[in-house]
């Protein structure tokens, strides 16, 4: 079973930048996918961004693509999210998930696919 806690959530002004992480524990993530998503009060859990196990394929959303860069330190077991330029409607709780496929460049979207999720950390961005 594996564990995963985010942390770099926090309050920025619009602009401004964060870098989140996912840290996992119980066994090692460097062989799956990990994504982020995200989910503002009042609607859907959606997806932000998706990165292989090796790192070479990133996926993001519309709203993310351009400002928001995944990667990861397989050696750490740990997932990053480094946000830029952040708008008012960035804020949200952010959370990383793990796809049980493994040894896959295979990455996907949709949040039913994930298996494995944080608590999740809170973004607010101010106008």
């Amino acid at each position: 079973q594996v564990q995963l806690v985010e942390s770099g959530g926090g309050l920025v002004q619009a602009g401004g930048s964060l870098r989140l992480s996912c840290a996992a524990s119980g066994r090692t993530v460097s062989s799956n996918v990990m994504g982020w998503f995200r989910q503002a009060p009042g609607k859907e859990r959606e997806f932000v961004a998706a990165i292989s196990w090796t790192g070479g394929t990133r996926y993001y959303a519309d709203s993310a693509k351009g400002r928001f860069t995944i990667s990861r330190d397989n050696a750490k077991n740990t997932v990053y999210l480094q946000m830029n330029r952040l708008k008012p409607e960035d804020t949200a709780v952010y959370y990383c998930a793990v796809f049980s496929g493994s040894h896959t460049d295979y990455v996907p979207s949709r949040k039913q696919s994930y298996d494995s999720w944080g608590q999740g950390t809170q973004v607010t961005v101010s106008s």
